[in-house]
């Protein structure tokens, strides 16, 4: 916590155009480099925006637009590195066969995984990484990744409005909501894997006992 109380030192004291920036900043790398504080620092953002100090547009603004060229970075390196993972060096512990597997996965529910994304705490930067390696459509893929981020960011900021001096208060919530989402998704990537696992297990026998 010393680190973020360090930014929000910096944001106090920072002129709008500054806060603008390193809200922008702070929204942008935690698509890169994960995990992140921007959900607590947007919190306390928004009590800023209720103090008057800086716009709720402006601020939601390059809020989205942060997460969004993060979130397509991510997505172009996963594009990149998909190529020298199926055909590279890593190709020999990663089979290209396992690899389309997940690339098929991903793009049969992977759309309504982006419009998710922002909600789902922890796993931002794999769905983007994820999608570029599944070539999902870059102007799909980029539209939804921004209504998400649209939407996530302004609730972010209208809970540092509506607690104000109690901004913390919100970031426990917060917290609270990460903890319980990141166990749903766990358990529900376990069970997908598992009925995965189980049907191509029972289309290997229904094969064999054929033979």
């Amino acid at each position: 916590m010393e680190f973020v109380d360090q930014i929000i030192s910096w944001l106090q004291h920072l002129p709008p155009a500054g806060v603008l920036a390193l809200m922008f900043f702070i929204a942008y790398i935690e698509n890169i480099f994960p995990p992140s504080p921007s959900d607590v620092l947007l919190v306390f953002t928004g009590t800023l925006v209720g103090a008057g100090a800086v716009g709720f547009a402006p601020s939601l603004i390059v809020a989205t637009a942060g997460s969004t060229l993060g979130f397509m970075t991510a997505y172009v390196l996963g594009r990149y590195f998909e190529q020298h993972v199926v055909s590279g060096r890593f190709s020999r512990y990663l089979p290209a066969n396992a690899i389309h597997q997940v690339e098929r996965l991903f793009q049969r529910f992977g759309y309504g995984v982006i419009v998710a994304n922002r909600f789902l705490a922890g796993t931002r930067a794999i769905v983007s990484f994820f999608a570029g390696m599944s070539k999902m459509n870059l102007a799909v893929t980029t539209l939804l990744s921004a209504v998400s981020a649209a939407v996530w960011n302004s609730i972010l900021l209208y809970l540092g409005v509506i607690f104000a001096n109690n901004w913390r208060v919100a970031a426990e919530y917060l917290a609270l909501y990460s903890k319980v989402a990141t166990v749903v998704i766990g358990v529900a990537l376990v069970i997908c894997l598992w009925r995965f696992f189980r049907k191509r297990r029972a289309t290997a026998n229904a094969a064999a006992a054929n033979d």
